[in-house]
């Protein structure tokens, strides 16, 4: 009978520490780490009114599996102003290769040093020789009280013809 009692508080004893290590190792599965949501970029007053695009850093706040960090940049994104109030967001990735695309103002369009992969102003291929395999990845945007710029803030795997999400 004591072997028996000794065994159970043995069992129970042990089974404190291995709970809290599987609570610690699962940890960053169970947590629900939110994403996709709109992150103020720039303000409208920030942007040519002729429908230049600008050059805006994107911050996020990013948490991974154990840590939070306020004010990461996280990727950077072209404004313009498209009748008015209207604003178009553009990611500065290439979808070629993930290069960072310029803007040449002088010949109005976004251009990829990697590769010369050529964009149009809207982010559509404009030279069908292009490596790119699909447009500039257009970002969903909205334009609050008090004229600030709010970007649905994504990136997309580049070399591949479809759009697709990175986590």
């Amino acid at each position: 009978m004591a072997a028996c009692c000794a065994a159970v508080a043995a069992t129970a004893a042990a089974a404190v520490p291995v709970a809290a290590g599987l609570g610690v190792l699962t940890d960053p599965v169970r947590r629900h780490v939110g994403g996709g949501g709109f992150l103020k970029v720039a303000t409208l007053a920030a942007l040519p009114e002729d429908g230049t695009p600008r050059k805006f850093p994107v911050v996020a706040t990013r948490v991974d599996a154990w840590s939070r960090s306020p004010g990461v940049p996280v990727g950077a994104v072209y404004l313009r102003r498209v009748q008015g109030a209207r604003v178009e967001a553009l990611n500065v990735s290439c979808p070629h290769a993930g290069c960072s695309v310029d803007f040449d103002a002088d010949r109005h369009q976004f251009r990829c040093p990697c590769h010369d992969s050529l964009f149009g102003i809207d982010g559509g291929i404009t030279d069908r020789r292009s490596p790119s395999a699909r447009p500039l990845d257009a970002l969903e945007v909205q334009v609050r009280e008090g004229g600030e710029v709010w970007v649905r803030f994504q990136n997309f795997r580049a070399g591949t013809a479809q759009k697709i999400p990175i986590a």
